[in-house]
């Protein structure tokens, strides 16, 4: 699965504004098999391997909930890579969000909500 892929887009570039410090952010694993994924493509964790993988409302195994923002581009194509995501307390600019193909506006709103539960509010 691949989610944009232009040049991996640039660092943090869907960020309004974030807590001090490194408070919004996580380090996570991003799952093999992932593909190459820009900054700013909204995540989902696998619920039996905590490994995080792109958001996929069609998923049954924890991957159907928004749980982070991609913060740097990755490449987990053949291999887990470790990666930094906002996990809470961040403003994003919605329109630049990297989503899977085919991920409709009804499934976007309700993940942006999962989102806004961990404080990550779209704007």
């Amino acid at each position: 699965m691949t989610i944009l892929t232009q040049d991996l887009k640039r660092t943090a570039h869907y960020i309004v504004s974030e807590a001090s410090g490194y408070r919004s952010r996580e380090q996570i694993v991003i799952a093999s098999g992932s593909g190459k994924i820009d900054a700013g493509a909204v995540l989902g964790q696998v619920t039996a391997t905590a490994k995080y993988v792109p958001f996929n409302p069609a998923g049954g195994d924890g991957s159907e909930t928004a749980r982070a923002v991609l913060y740097e581009g990755c490449d987990a194509t053949s291999a887990d890579v470790r990666c930094t995501v906002t996990a809470r307390d961040t403003e994003i600019q919605a329109d630049v969000l990297g989503w899977v193909d085919g991920t409709t506006d009804i499934q976007k709103t309700a993940a942006l909500a999962s989102l806004a539960a961990l404080g990550i509010v779209a704007r």
